[in-house]
């Protein structure tokens, strides 16, 4: 026992040491782990930092971004601010960490209707009370942002919009000025015109009314010179008004049928006096391809002829000026030529401008405002057209409108010229426009035509053979010379003479029967009369055509059934010019001072306890009652007494704007007469109701 003992001590001792040895063994395996665990953590530990700090840096740049621009940023929770900016925080005059937590809002002074946009979102402008005491406009955008756990919040942004609202609102008052403006000027416009034409009115009509009287030819001078000075300042006075019209964009353009043919021709005959006394001649020429009717403005492009025209006649001292009508593609295409002075290689486009003129040194011979072409080039813009002007030196100047007028549906083509193919023609004739165009006019018909400037080449072929068939001889070569060509080309055996006259001409001349000639053509001459007076005619009508060749008398208005006229006029010497002209037309003429006293005197009518009328004439602007007025209780006077007829009634106005118009016939009016009192507009009235029926305003 006693040995065995010593054995289990060794055994024991062994087993402890080698426990001990495996104890030892692990933990120094665990230690060693701990230690690489410790190390991993670390290096975890040292990237959660890194990544903190860049989230940290993220964050900052962020947060520097976002105050940086400027922007409002709020984000709230039930209401409750969660997120806020500090220049969110600022506007409530606080600091960011003061109002988390709060339900603080800017106190609102205005807002405008918030608009939703497709993505859910909401924009609104508000104007928001600042803490300073001033007002912010904010433009918002407010969305839901998802959070955390699923969660969102109610996020808005706002830019300040202050600088942006107040620059709208000066926009917005300047545009009301400049309304305000417009339409101050309008009404000054109208009230410069109704001004200026009333005085106007008297003076022209009154030398009109003068120049029936016997005058000895003294007198006729100075009555002559008075209604030309009257007619000039009548033209400027329409210019400044036109223009105007133009520049405030008030001018309106109608798109109706219109007469191109009639209209160039209505134009020359217009302006032929006007050339005439300068001793200078004013031609036409149309295209055989022009359609009959167009469709556009008819008055305005009226308007740009005459104002073409009129300036082509008061710049050229000899020669002539002519008009040239023909078709460029789609486009109708316009030249007005002269043979004036010209234009300065310089002062080409510069004449188009407002108040320019060609000469503007003052020692330059033309007056005038220097709007008629600045008008034309507007009318021309207006319309979708295009002006230009070319003046070679010494070879006055042309200017050429194209305007895209196309032709009206029921347009027919221009009649077809004679066939005077085999016929030959000699034209004595030495102007400038008036000789081309007469001899386009002849060959467009098929005829052969020799032209001689002069008499002395118009007798050299008169004497060559084979003979001509007619002689087309212009008066402008002189009395005796053509005299002597008539009795020249009735030996050389020519069947028709005609000689061409301008209508003072045709007074000086006599009888062209008498001088030799077989008849006569009155400049500017028309390509139908040409047509008809060479062409052969039945024997009455020939018979008539020479009668009307007998020198013509101090003209005298026709006489015309009696009629009774109303005369609303407050002004004396237009009342005493309308009743006079009146009584001139055959009628009786009773003047109301008023519209209220008019009123009156047609409502007695009415009830069969005065004097009926036939036609009223109502001033537009009176005291007591003015015309529209006075047109409307007229109207409804009549409305009472059933089966009364309604009387004509025409507006008198020194305002003949297109809008003073519509209000005229909006009050019940017929017509709109413009000051200075039109004589044959007022004959076309009377004559109309005195071939009517009922013509009284009575019960």
């Amino acid at each position: 026992m006693e040995a065995i003992l010593p054995l289990l001590w060794a055994a024991l001792a062994s087993t402890a040491a080698v426990l001990a040895g495996v104890a030892a063994f692990m933990l120094l395996r665990a230690r060693n782990r701990v230690l690489r665990q410790a190390a991993e953590l670390s290096e975890d530990l040292d990237k959660l930092n890194d990544r903190l700090w860049a989230l940290a840096d993220s964050e900052e740049r962020y947060r520097s971004l976002i105050e940086a621009q400027g922007d409002l940023i709020v984000r709230r929770n039930e209401g409750r601010i969660v997120y806020a900016n500090a220049a969110y925080a600022a506007l409530l005059g606080a600091g960011e960490a003061e109002i988390i937590g709060s339900r603080r809002e800017p106190r609102l002074v205005a807002s405008r209707p918030a608009q939703a946009l497709e993505d859910g979102a909401r924009v609104f402008d508000e104007c928001i009370a600042a803490p300073d005491g001033g007002e912010r406009w904010i433009s918002w955008v407010e969305t839901v942002v998802p959070v955390a756990l699923g969660k969102t919040v109610l996020q808005r942004v706002g830019r300040d919009i202050t600088a942006r609202i107040a620059g709208e609102q000066a926009l917005m008052e300047a545009r009301s000025r400049a309304e305000g403006a417009s339409e101050a000027k309008s009404r000054f416009l109208a009230t410069v015109s109704h001004e200026f034409r009333t005085p106007l009115n008297g003076i022209l009509g009154m030398a009109d009314l003068l120049n029936d009287t016997r005058l000895d030819p003294e007198q006729t001078t100075y009555v002559r010179a008075l209604r030309t000075s009257g007619e000039a300042l009548l033209s400027l006075v329409d210019d400044i008004l036109d223009f105007a019209k133009v520049e405030a964009g008030k001018l309106e353009l109608n798109e109706e049928r219109f007469d191109l043919g009639l209209l160039i021709e209505t134009v020359s005959e217009l302006m032929a006096p006007r050339a005439q006394a300068k001793g200078i001649e004013i031609a036409s020429f149309l295209a055989p391809d022009l359609p009959s009717h167009l469709i556009g403005d008819g008055d305005r492009v009226r308007q740009i002829l005459l104002n073409l025209v009129g300036n082509a006649v008061k710049f050229t001292e000899t020669g002539g000026v002519g008009i040239r009508v023909g078709r460029v593609g789609e486009a109708i295409e316009i030249s007005v030529a002269d043979t004036g002075p010209g234009i300065p290689a310089d002062r080409l486009q510069a004449i188009f401008e407002e108040f320019e003129q060609a000469d503007q040194t003052a020692a330059r011979r033309h007056d005038g405002t220097g709007l008629g072409l600045a008008i034309v080039r507007r009318l021309v813009a207006l319309m979708g057209g295009e002006v230009a002007v070319t003046s070679p030196p010494g070879e006055g100047a042309t200017f050429t409108v194209a305007l895209p007028l196309p032709a009206a549906k029921d347009s027919e083509p221009a009649p077809t010229p004679p066939d005077w193919r085999g016929k030959r023609v000699l034209l004595a004739c030495g102007t400038p426009f008036g000789a081309r165009f007469l001899a386009e006019t002849v060959r467009n018909a098929g005829a052969t035509i020799t032209l001689a400037p002069d008499a002395a080449a118009a007798r050299a072929a008169l004497a060559d053979q084979p003979r001509y068939d007619a002689a087309l001889i212009d008066q402008e070569l002189g009395n005796e010379d053509a005299r002597s060509l008539s009795a020249a080309a009735r030996t050389a055996g020519v069947t028709d003479s005609l000689i061409v006259l301008s209508p003072f001409e045709r007074r000086q001349f006599g009888s062209p029967l008498a001088a030799g000639f077989t008849g006569f053509l009155v400049k500017p001459v028309r390509a139908r009369s040409l047509y008809e007076r060479l062409s052969p005619a039945p024997p009455a009508v020939a018979a008539e055509s020479l009668a009307s060749a007998a020198p013509a008398t101090q003209p005298k208005e026709a006489a015309a059934p009696r009629l009774s006229v109303l005369v609303a006029e407050d002004n004396e010497i237009n009342a005493l010019l309308a009743t006079r002209t009146l009584e001139r037309l055959g009628c009786a003429a009773t003047w109301a001072r008023n519209g209220r006293e008019a009123v009156a005197l047609a409502e007695a009518a009415l009830a069969g306890k005065g004097q009926g009328f036939g036609l009223i004439l109502l001033d537009i602007r009176m005291p007591e009652l003015d015309g529209h007025a006075a047109a409307r209780a007229i109207r409804a006077a009549e409305a009472r007494c059933f089966g009364s007829r309604k009387v004509p009634i025409l507006a008198v106005t020194a305002n003949v704007a297109e809008a003073d118009r519509r209000a005229a016939l909006a009050a019940g009016m017929d017509d709109c007469l413009a000051k200075p009192l039109e004589r044959e507009a007022l004959r076309g009235w009377i004559e109309q109701i005195v071939s009517s029926p009922a013509r009284a305003l009575s019960a």
